[in-house]
C-alpha cells in the first residue's frame, strides 16, 4: 500500500482559519471533503519548503510558515500518510483556488461545523480544545 508524507497549513487570520474543500475524487471517502491545504513532500524538501511550494501552488498565495502544530499518521482504505501540520499565516490573504472548490474563513469553534477528511479531524479537534 501506498505511503505518502504530506504537509498542510493551518492559515490563521486574527481569530479565523482558513478550511478549503477538495473537488470530486476517485476515492469517495476524501471526495468534497474539507481540509487544510496542503500536499506531498518532494524528495530533498525540508517541511517548511514543502509547505511554501504548495500553497503557492494551490492558493497563489505566499505564507509565512510558523510552529509544527500536528503531526497525524493515518490509514485511509487505499494509501496511508504521515501529514504534518503547521501554524501559517499570510500578510497578504488575496488567493485563488486552483484545486479546491470552496473555502471558508472559520473560528476555532466553528470547525466542527465542517465535513473534514479523515485525516484532518485530529488536527480540527485540537484546534477546538487549544
Amino acid at each position: 500500500m501506498k505511503h505518502y508524507e504530506v504537509v498542510a497549513a493551518i492559515i490563521v487570520d486574527g481569530d479565523k482559519i482558513l478550511c478549503v474543500q477538495r473537488g470530486d475524487s476517485k476515492y469517495a471517502y476524501v471526495s468534497r471533503k474539507f481540509e487544510f491545504p496542503g500536499g506531498k513532500m518532494e524528495i530533498g524538501e525540508t517541511k517548511a519548503e514543502a509547505i511554501s511550494r504548495e500553497i503557492k501552488e494551490e492558493l497563489k498565495m505566499v505564507i509565512t510558515v510558523g510552529e509544527e502544530f500536528l503531526t497525524v499518521n493515518h490509514q485511509y482504505p487505499d494509501f496511508s500518510l504521515t501529514m504534518h501540520s503547521f501554524i501559517c499565516t499570510a500578510s497578504d490573504l488575496v488567493f485563488t483556488l486552483t484545486e479546491h472548490i470552496s473555502f471558508k474563513w472559520l473560528t476555532r469553534a466553528e470547525l466542527g461545523e465542517l465535513d473534514w477528511a479523515a485525516a484532518d479531524i485530529p488536527i480540527v479537534d485540537k484546534l477546538i480544545r487549544s
